[in-house]
């Protein structure tokens, strides 16, 4: 009995035809494990759908929660030799939140972020409970910060007598050698956050709040403040 012969290009069809098979149909859990998303500090509770219009269940960037999002690879960016994830959750809701991440040779970020990021208790006992983004692009190059913009407004949890912060503190993100920097300032100029986040998930966040008046400067060191001149300072170090 004889095999089936194939010529060459026949062969070279159904290898072709096989890769595309593939491509169409890889699921999202095995593209985003490609990709190795888990160097940002990504991670979730579950992953389904195709890795072009897949399914994120609890999604998180180190320790932020992002929620649940609608996930899809970019075809454009794998032009550009980049592995660009698109995520939304656009429900018209005050936590909706559409950008990407991406992978690129040497690279690692977000790009185009505008939403909701809520953070918990990850910078306690810094009073920051989120960071409302706008068009925010951040990566890193090898170990350093190679490129960082848009901006972003924090919101404070709760209230010290004296201080109003209702319209939380805002400002531009930038590089700041090898530190993505987020300088945050109130609409007064006398409150700062000053946040630095390294490639490693390290951070350094620090509040500053200026103030001649003796009952806010009691109240913020009784918070963990401490005293530098007419200034109270909160500095918190860790790991994302």
């Amino acid at each position: 009995m004889m095999g089936l012969v194939l010529s060459r290009r026949m062969r070279v069809f159904l290898v072709v035809m096989l890769l595309l098979g593939l491509l169409l149909f890889l699921p999202m859990r095995v593209a985003l494990g490609l990709a190795g998303l888990e160097r940002l500090g990504v991670s979730a509770r579950a992953i389904s759908g195709t890795v072009w219009s897949g399914r994120i269940d609890q999604l998180m960037l180190g320790n932020m929660p992002l929620g649940t999002v609608r996930a899809g690879l970019s075809p454009i960016g794998l032009f550009m030799g980049r592995a660009r994830f698109d995520i939304a959750r656009q429900k018209g809701l005050p936590d909706d939140i559409a950008g990407a991440i991406t992978v690129g040779f040497g690279r690692i970020g977000v790009d185009d972020v505008t939403g909701a990021v809520p953070l918990g208790r990850t910078f306690a006992p810094l009073p920051v409970s989120s960071l409302m983004m706008e068009d925010v692009s951040g990566y890193f190059v090898g170990d350093r910060c190679g490129h960082a913009e848009g901006r972003v407004r924090a919101r404070l949890a709760g209230q010290f007598p004296g201080l109003n912060l209702s319209q939380g503190l805002s400002g531009v993100a930038a590089c700041d050698g090898e530190a993505l920097l987020l300088p945050l300032v109130s609409q007064s100029g006398l409150e700062k956050i000053t946040l630095r986040l390294w490639r490693s998930g390290r951070y350094v966040a620090e509040m500053r709040v200026d103030t001649t008046d003796p009952t806010l400067a009691s109240t913020l060191e009784q918070a963990g403040f401490t005293a530098e001149g007419n200034a109270r300072m909160l500095k918190v170090e860790g790991r994302l």
